[in-house]
């Protein structure tokens, strides 16, 4: 793969998680509503999750596409800058396949699995 097949993957990942925001901005305006319900009384229904436990669960899914945009951006400069494709860590190549399934990875595997302890 060249460098524009590559670039091609991050695009279409970061679209990927730009749409998964979208929806996001649409479950928390929902739920921005339903909290605002004052007849919503989840709190005590048994049978559903809560009001609050969604707008938990989505925070954290949304601290996720933030973190994600991040890497696949600093994965672009990397691009720009010419040492994509380089671990930032150990200097090698980072295997092509690992690339092909995680565009923005920025370490090869041993060093991300090191970074992740």
């Amino acid at each position: 793969m060249d460098s524009d097949e590559f670039r091609a993957l991050l695009v279409a990942r970061r679209e990927e998680f730009v749409a998964a925001a979208g929806a996001h901005d649409a479950t928390e305006r929902e739920l921005a509503s339903a909290r605002g319900d004052s007849t919503a009384d989840d709190e005590h229904d048994p049978e559903g999750v809560t009001i609050s436990a969604e707008w938990s669960q989505l925070a954290g899914l949304r601290e996720a596409e933030r973190r994600e945009l991040e890497e696949i951006d600093a994965a672009f400069a990397r691009l720009e800058a010419g040492t994509w494709g380089t671990c930032v860590d150990c200097g090698r190549r980072i295997p092509v396949g690992r690339l092909r399934v995680r565009p923005e990875a920025a370490r090869c595997v041993e060093d991300a699995a090191r970074a992740e302890r």
